[in-house]
């Protein structure tokens, strides 16, 4: 996208940026002088600190070129330092943003809003889903800076097999009626600090135990949910997320259970046993340098992989969320 845009005054605006290859296929909000202008309202000093070259255009987005691609998403103004913050942790090394975006995996650039930084933002009922404006645009304006500037065109660098509904969006919040400290507060942050973290993810996984009355029971069918045989984390290894819902998380608190003893519990009994992987697979996993623990497949390399939060409403759900692998979850402060 250019610093402005020179749209004839008779021109369908979304029919104008469908003949140009822009947008994700749905509809956008024109991002006018006064739009742009009014994003960029009260950025702190040093607010494009964390702007860094993109691939596979190694164009480096300015400030208005990702308040543009802002409005275009239908983000309210204020919420411009929030998506800075993520489009900074997607830039990091570690986060291997080309290799996210030229794989054939399914995976998207998922947004965890935590702390001070969730105001306005949803980690209740439905906060994967649809009725959060916050939530709904943060992802997709992310995923609009990574097709706009850096150039991450399904077809074209983005080569995923299938895609996944994630592609559009994917953010939410941490609940509010966690009984523990925050995720940040496990890789060195303050609780309550405003800090976004990112994953190259799949979509949630849900697991459904309303029969475990304890926290042991829920425990084990979060393992079994997690040892998939068609994972890319039993083999391309990696960072995962488990998001508990609050009711499985007051259980797991109430029997003395928290994130550290959670995670290394469940890479204790998430195991995906030899027999149930394919001949076929189990070479190729030999290429890679996995070897299987015993009679089974970890997932992951250790329990530090796994990491951990709450969010969700009322019901006995919870989910996990695989990431693509090749990538790690990062953590940034959001600059105020």
């Amino acid at each position: 996208m250019t610093e402005t845009l020179d749209v004839p005054a008779d021109a369908d605006w979304e029919d104008w940026v469908d003949d140009r290859g822009w947008g994700d296929g749905l509809p956008t909000v024109a991002p006018t002088e006064d739009r742009v202008d009014a994003m960029l309202q009260g950025l702190p000093d040093g607010a494009a600190a964390g702007l860094a070259a993109l691939p596979p255009s190694g164009l480096t987005p300015t400030l208005r070129s990702v308040a543009a691609n802002a409005v275009m998403a239908g983000c309210v103004p204020g919420m411009l330092p929030v998506l800075l913050a993520a489009l900074e942790a997607v830039s990091t090394p570690a986060y291997n943003l080309h290799g996210t975006l030229a794989t054939t995996h399914p995976c998207a650039p998922m947004v965890l809003v935590s702390g001070s930084a969730r105001a306005g933002f949803h980690g209740g009922g439905n906060c994967f889903g649809p009725g959060n404006r916050r939530n709904a645009t943060l992802g997709r304006a992310l995923s609009l800076v990574l097709l706009h500037v850096g150039g991450a065109r399904p077809g074209t660098l983005d080569r995923s097999t299938q895609g996944s509904p994630a592609k559009y969006t994917f953010s939410f919040a941490e609940s509010d009626e966690s009984p523990w400290a925050g995720l940040p507060s496990r890789r060195g942050f303050d609780d309550g600090e405003p800090v976004v973290s990112v994953m190259a993810a799949e979509p949630p996984h849900n697991v459904n135990d309303h029969g475990s009355t304890t926290g042991d029971g829920i425990l084990t069918t979060i393992a079994g949910t997690m040892a998939e045989t068609g994972s890319n984390n039993v083999y391309v290894r990696g960072p995962h997320l488990l998001v508990l819902g609050p009711e499985h998380a007051a259980t797991l608190h109430r029997d003395g259970w928290d994130p550290v003893s959670i995670r290394e519990h469940l890479w204790k009994t998430a195991r995906i046993p030899v027999e149930k992987v394919s001949p076929g697979n189990r070479e190729q996993f030999v290429e890679w340098g996995v070897k299987p623990d015993g009679d089974a497949y970890t997932v992951s390399t250790g329990p530090e992989q796994l990491h951990v939060a709450v969010a969700g409403g009322a019901g006995k759900h919870s989910a996990w969320i695989p990431s693509f692998g090749g990538t790690e979850l990062v953590s940034v402060r959001v600059r105020r």
